[in-house]
């Protein structure tokens, strides 16, 4: 990657992590990277978007539901995804300095000297309030969304990196968004990978 580099951003569910890797590569003027994965991915595999969307981060026939093989049609198509989207990941990354958000891309870069791998938390009640305030989901279903998506990234992510997602023996830094808002949060980062990355104000 030579002078570029990569920020992947891991993310609870309801902790802003999108909108905070939004906001960083606003203020670090590079590409951020999110959707536009899924979008290429199905246009490279030439299946439908909605494909990509149901299989991604979605464990559940390995995991979840025993009573399929493992080596079903629909595990192979997750893999298959999985292994291109790593690919996709790459070539974005090769093009100029990125954020990626997701898809286990703090364990795509692992080794790579140019890569800073953050993940993103807050408590559960600030999680629970951003769904309400910002996502504007009621608060059983924000209940049920943040118990179904934190189980289906956590089984994603110990399948495809071998570890949790927030283990911080496979990152550089966990900050809890509710200290400083998505703003406050992404203005932190932004100083920091300035230092990190030796960036000129």
């Amino acid at each position: 990657m030579d002078n570029k580099f990569v920020i992947t951003i891991s993310r609870e569910f309801g902790s802003m992590g999108r909108p905070i890797a939004m906001k960083l590569a606003e203020l670090l003027n590079i590409r951020f990277y999110d959707r536009d994965i899924v979008e290429q991915t199905a246009q490279n595999l030439g299946v439908p978007v909605s494909t990509i969307k149901e299989n991604e981060e979605s464990i559940k026939n390995k995991f979840f539901n025993m009573t399929l093989p493992l080596g079903n049609d629909a595990t192979e198509q997750q893999d298959m995804i999985f292994n291109e989207q790593v690919k996709i990941i790459r070539d974005f990354a090769d093009k100029g300095s990125c954020i990626i958000v997701g898809r286990c891309a703090d364990y795509v870069f692992g080794n790579d000297k140019n890569a800073f791998k953050v993940h993103v938390y807050a408590p559960y009640e600030a999680r629970l309030r951003n769904c309400v305030d910002i996502l504007r989901l009621d608060r059983e279903t924000a209940k049920k969304t943040i118990k179904k998506v934190d189980k289906a990234r956590k089984a994603y992510h110990m399948y495809y990196a071998g570890y949790a997602p927030g283990d911080p023996s496979n990152l550089d830094l966990l900050i809890n968004s509710e200290v400083f808002g998505i703003n406050g949060t992404a203005e932190a980062l932004a100083k920091l990978m300035k230092v990190r990355f030796n960036l000129e104000e």
